[in-house]
């Protein structure tokens, strides 16, 4: 590879380059630590908080991979328009999905993508999603030519 970098492929040098610069970065990243005092404010405003995921839910069908939803810290306000984007694997399948609630509060849209992890080049479309929060709230979609949904339903339960 060096001796092919030597002859002065431009293409080859570029991608070199820019990996020598994700190295370097990396590199540099162990050198940064937060302050104390801001670690410590945050760990204090997490205290009460149950910011602890649980990954696999007894009864859930699903592993939970990654829930962007934090607790609000009492004393904050927060938008009346809140969004929480979760991520789940059911093997071999994985969904991506996004809970809005609507301006007015009385309506959720959930959107999502499926994805077939054993053909990700492949997009399942035309398939039916069922996606329950396994406290009554089930939404039942479609997908379409990309794999995605998206369902509005009455906002009234809890999302987990």
């Amino acid at each position: 590879m060096k001796e092919h970098l030597e002859q002065g492929c431009k293409s080859c040098s570029k991608i070199a380059s820019q990996w020598q610069r994700v190295r370097q970065t990396a590199e540099t990243e162990t050198n940064y630590r937060p302050p104390r005092d801001a670690v410590r404010i945050a760990k204090a405003s997490l205290a009460g908080s149950n910011s602890t995921v649980e990954q696999k839910r007894p009864d859930s069908l699903a592993e939970l991979l990654f829930d962007g939803f934090l607790p609000v810290p009492e004393g904050v306000r927060s938008s009346s328009i809140r969004t929480r984007h979760m991520l789940y694997r059911a093997d071999p399948f994985q969904i991506d999905l996004l809970i809005e609630s609507q301006a007015d509060g009385r309506s959720v849209v959930v959107t999502g993508q499926l994805l077939d992890l054993r053909h990700p080049e492949i997009v399942g479309h035309n398939l039916q999603v069922t996606v329950s929060n396994l406290r009554g709230r089930v939404v039942q979609a479609t997908t379409n030519q990309f794999g995605e949904f998206c369902q509005e339903i009455e906002n009234r339960v809890t999302w987990s």
